[in-house]
């Protein structure tokens, strides 16, 4: 493979790993947005985690099966290349890159929103500037560091949820902080049903929980830099799905048993409610800085994984050959500072339009909201690949210990289910600009490489 020509060093550890897929996954959209799934279908958004996560474990079984006969940095991108044809392993990278720019403005713009909690007189840039600093300098130093910061960012969010589902069982269970009378869990089903939204409210539903699930794949792109690969990758992918989906399902389980979904949005954030509710004062603090962390934890990974992309994208000659360049410390440090400037450009221009004009944020939302598709994208790759994987290469399988289950069945469920939710974007008011946004992306990216492909062939 191409990436001999510059080897990143193998320091990340299974652990950091875990942590690392499971920081990716559960963000700031777990603790801020879980009220704008729950509009869509109600009580059901339950059963539609659940969906989304029963498909995207047959993309990581997918991923882990591959990822164990040939584990690399951004491995799914040579897979597509490898198995499916070299546009589909160019678009993977691009949309990698793309999509975890697009999260890292978001993250850092939240970022400087979280920290007016505390400093409400300090100006966003100021702390929009310092934090990108910060996650910077820590992807700078190593691989190594950035795995154990990302390991506390994680462990502070994951603490969270499970402190916050414990609480919550209590209240619902034994009236914990409801004066000893037992919510019990008829909210479920007695504020307009089950599914309130009905079909179509349920099918909107699984579009934004898609999104945010996104980030699971970093194991991908993790696979270079970690001590065993292999022993990593079986153990973070048996165990990432079920603690992802207990968190999420857990979560929402205790959300919409504790308080009836049509009444979410007066309550503002249900952790902070469940935290008050038991007595813990400073509730909303506490909150304040657990989001804060997800948001940096967010960020800390798109500088990773987009800058990880980039450097592949220069390894492999599709982009120029200095953003492969690797410091002293084996990281590669022009990719990185290249991936840190994008977004600190793109959160300066969030402020500057926001100064200019009020409907700056809508603008915003539609552009973060396009990297839902680019994000899907080494899903779909994942699922071909190992799909053609195994009719080409149906000896490395032989002695295979982590193969892909109910193949080839679970990569057809999980590729229809994918479409479909993209084709339900398509029909939701509220999401169709953005997929377009993000179609519109993959088209443009298509045109470059067709026209170097050609430039290349001339040549």
């Amino acid at each position: 493979m191409s990436e001999n020509k510059a080897k990143l060093n193998r320091t990340m550890t299974p652990g950091q790993m875990e942590m690392i897929a499971i920081g990716g996954t559960i963000g700031s959209g777990l603790f801020m947005g879980a009220t704008s799934t729950i509009k869509w279908t109600g009580p059901s958004v339950l059963l539609a985690y659940a969906f989304v996560g029963l498909v995207l474990y047959g993309v990581m079984r997918a991923l882990g099966e591959l990822i164990y006969i040939s584990p690399g940095t951004g491995s799914f991108a040579d897979y597509g290349s490898k198995y499916i044809h070299p546009i589909a392993g160019y678009l993977t990278k691009w949309s990698n890159v793309f999509q975890f720019i697009i999260v890292g403005i978001s993250d850092i713009i939240a970022m400087s929103q979280y920290l007016n909690y505390w400093w409400p007189e300090l100006p966003d840039w100021i702390s929009g500037l310092v934090m990108i600093i910060i996650l910077t300098l820590a992807n700078l130093a190593s691989a190594k560091a950035y795995g154990r910061l990302e390991f506390w960012f994680a462990m502070i969010k994951v603490v969270t949820i499970i402190t916050m589902i414990i609480l919550g069982l209590l209240v619902i269970v034994l009236g914990f902080g409801n004066h000893w009378h037992p919510v019990g869990i008829s909210n479920l089903w007695s504020h307009g049903g089950f599914f309130t939204g009905g079909f179509m409210g349920f099918m909107f539903s699984l579009s934004v929980i898609a999104g945010s699930y996104q980030g699971i794949e970093l194991l991908g792109i993790t696979a270079g830099e970690a001590e065993s690969p292999r022993h990593a990758i079986v153990k973070s992918v048996k165990s990432v799905i079920w603690r992802i989906l207990i968190f999420y399902i857990g979560a929402i389980f205790v959300i919409v048993s504790i308080y009836p979904w049509d009444e979410l949005k007066a309550v503002g954030s249900p952790f902070v409610e469940t935290f008050t509710k038991v007595g813990i004062t400073g509730a909303a603090g506490i909150i304040n800085f657990v989001v804060l962390t997800a948001a940096l934890s967010g960020a800390n990974s798109g500088i990773y994984s987009a800058s990880r992309m980039l450097f592949k994208l220069s390894v492999d000659g599709e982009v120029p050959k200095f953003f492969s360049r690797l410091s002293k410390r084996v990281v590669p440090n022009v990719a990185i500072l290249t991936i840190s400037f994008w977004i600190f450009l793109g959160f300066i221009i969030n402020e500057l339009m926001s100064i200019f004009s009020s409907a700056a944020q809508n603008i915003f939302v539609i552009v973060y909201s396009s990297s839902v598709l680019p994000g899907m994208v080494p899903w779909f790759i994942i699922l071909l690949s190992e799909l053609h994987f195994r009719k080409q290469h149906p000896e490395q399988l032989q002695d295979h210990p982590f193969k892909m289950p109910f193949y080839p069945a679970y990569n057809y469920f999980s590729l229809i289910a994918l479409t479909v939710i993209l084709l339900f974007m398509f029909f939701n008011p509220d999401t169709r600009v953005s997929v377009s946004v993000g179609v519109l992306f993959l088209i443009i990216m298509t045109i470059i490489y067709w026209i170097r492909v050609r430039a290349g062939k001339e040549k």
